[in-house]
């Protein structure tokens, strides 16, 4: 019978072995200039270690769409890292998107995450979806084109194999990678990823990983993108005082980084975090993985 600390050993071990680990970082745009600072220090940081790309959320609004376009230019101008603008189609109409597609393409940015986003508040549905998006970009020019996989299922799918189909229709209209929602149970991901695989999803799923820095927050997004939090992960937080930030970040650090441990032992060998525009712990967790300083 293998040990506990023997199978921890073994675990570590392959870890320590690994090879072409990909890594790539998502921001949002800030709405302060000291959130600007945090942001661009969290760019700085993270940019050497040569990342696939960065992503950029993008807002429902007019002026949180434009701090998009301005960070992804300038990430794209002074870290050489590739910048992966994120798209949604809720708001916006087909001519629009055609415009800020063609102007990415033309600034050099030919990655984009394509999203539907959320609906506004009383609204059901929309003329568009993801699976628009991407033709809508295959039109436009030969872009990379990522887009969302859930492997707890949306919000708002009525079944999983409905949600799985979806994704299959996002694969067959051009998408070329999939990064999933955050998640706390690796064994989640990995039936999702063979579920994709068995109906013939061509796609490389990429794992969304948050690393948790604050509780509360971690339990808002749950609450509203169908993630289960695990009753370990509340007992490993509970009891803690509001202001105890450095204990918070060292069991974050320690959940994501068995996370990584165990996909990347499945064979995962691209991982994508959500940041929350903290390099931290997103850092810590690249070293264990051997991605590095170029």
């Amino acid at each position: 019978m293998v040990s506990y600390a023997q199978g921890v050993d073994a675990l570590n071990q392959s870890i320590s072995e690994l090879k072409d680990i990909d890594v790539s970082f998502e921001f949002f745009p800030p709405k302060t200039p000291k959130m600007e600072e945090t942001l661009w220090k969290s760019i700085e940081r993270l940019a050497p270690l040569r990342p696939s790309y960065m992503s950029v959320t993008y807002g429902a609004n007019s002026g949180e769409r434009d701090r998009t376009h301005e960070i992804v230019k300038q990430i794209q101008q002074k870290t050489d890292v590739i910048a992966a603008p994120h798209l949604t189609c809720v708001d916006a109409s087909a001519d629009e998107l055609r415009s800020i597609a063609k102007d990415y393409w033309d600034s050099g940015i030919k990655r984009i995450v394509a999203l539907r986003g959320d609906l506004p508040e009383g609204v059901e549905k929309t003329d568009m979806y993801a699976v628009d998006l991407v033709e809508l970009l295959r039109d436009v020019a030969d872009f990379d084109i990522s887009v969302a996989a859930y492997p707890e299922k949306h919000p708002e799918a009525p079944s999983d194999q409905f949600d799985l189909l979806n994704l299959k229709r996002k694969n067959e209209a051009g998408a070329t990678e999939a990064i999933t929602q955050f998640f706390f149970d690796t064994s989640v991901f990995l039936r999702f990823r063979d579920r994709a695989a068995a109906a013939g999803i061509d796609l490389d799923i990429v794992p969304g990983i948050l690393p948790v820095t604050n509780y509360q927050t971690l339990l808002r997004f749950a609450g509203f993108t169908n993630v289960h939090v695990p009753s370990w992960l509340h007992k490993m937080f509970d009891g803690l005082d509001d202001d105890d930030q450095a204990t918070r970040n060292l069991i974050g650090a320690n959940i994501a980084m068995d996370m990584v441990k165990v996909l990347a032992k499945e064979g995962v060998k691209h991982f994508h975090f959500y940041t929350l525009n903290r390099s931290e712990l997103s850092y810590a967790i690249c070293h264990l993985l051997g991605v590095r300083k170029v």
